[in-house]
């Protein structure tokens, strides 16, 4: 693994009236796309806002790029670049002027370099020809992207996004999943999302966090290693689709006649008479097949 970036040790959150965001969460993460998954309220959200110096933990400790998150807040900030869940802010200003604005407060003085750095960012994320359409007129795609251009403005090493595509149409979804995977190629990108396929190949290295606790981390081939004999198809009649549903659950179905083909991750231990395992399991299979043996909260994926 390349040199950690992010060093999160012992992170504990715990909100007014007692509920645990976090528990123990210890991390450390290099260059390159890192994908943190699990379903809404699992926690992700809080240690992103903790990793952008937002929120303070209520125990342990969190360094980005040799910096305390805590005692040295202004230098944290400077490596970071920030996009959270909602960016829908400036809808009556130009795409360029959000931008440059923004560019200003993180300290680029000098306008005619924060200009040009500007035009290259918005070139870079697909938004050049966009530049002075007003906010309000991009498509979720577009305005997305306009978030990673401002997160990306004052070069930072290190970008967060929590949940980037929801609300985003398939075309969109592939369009943001390779602009991450090309962001990934030379900083550190932490991705968070209930989505799996919001990874894509670009992803190398992830965890999942359920309940405030780290479950799972290493790399997708891992996860993929651990589901193996842990997704089937079998193919019933369509009034025997009832007795599988607690044996399996259902994630592909296809009617021909008056049959069904199946495919599906197994919720326990035991293989349907008939079954017959996956060779191509998918990470979104993977993931479930981790998921519900444990009693994690699984929430249903976006295509």
């Amino acid at each position: 693994m390349a040199e950690a970036m992010i060093v999160a040790e012992g992170v504990r959150h715990v909100y007014r009236g007692g509920r645990v965001a976090l528990d123990e969460v210890s991390l450390s993460i290099g260059t390159g796309l890192f994908g943190l998954l699990g379903s809404n309220g699992a926690g992700k959200s809080t240690l992103m806002r903790i990793l952008c110096t937002l929120l303070a933990p209520t125990a342990g400790t969190v360094r980005v790029g040799g910096r305390d998150v805590l005692r040295e807040r202004t230098a944290v900030r400077r490596l970071l670049g920030y996009l959270p869940q909602e960016f829908g802010a400036w809808r009556l200003q130009r795409v360029a002027e959000v931008v440059d604005s923004l560019a200003a407060l993180s300290g680029m003085s000098d306008r005619t370099q924060r200009q040009r750095r500007v035009a290259e960012v918005l070139d870079s994320v697909g938004l050049g020809k966009v530049a002075d359409r007003k906010v309000k007129q991009l498509s979720g795609g577009m305005l997305r992207r306009l978030g990673v251009a401002q997160a990306l403005v004052h070069e930072p090493r290190v970008l967060i996004v929590d949940e980037p595509t929801v609300g985003l149409d398939p075309e969109e979804r592939l369009r943001f999943r390779q602009l991450m995977a090309d962001l990934g190629r030379d900083r550190t990108v932490v991705l968070s999302t209930h989505i799996v396929a919001d990874l894509g190949s670009g992803c190398a290295d992830l965890a999942i966090i359920d309940h405030g606790k780290v479950r799972f981390r290493g790399a997708p081939t891992e996860l993929l290693r651990e589901a193996h004999d842990k997704v089937f198809e079998i193919t019933v009649p369509v009034a025997a689709e009832g007795a599988l549903l607690e044996l399996l659950e259902i994630v592909r179905r296809v009617a021909n006649g008056g049959m069904l083909q199946l495919r599906g991750v197994l919720r326990g231990s035991t293989i349907p008479a008939g079954a017959t395992p996956v060779a191509d399991i998918t990470l979104e299979e993977a993931y479930l097949a981790f998921m519900l043996p444990h009693g994690l909260v699984v929430e249903e994926t976006a295509p």
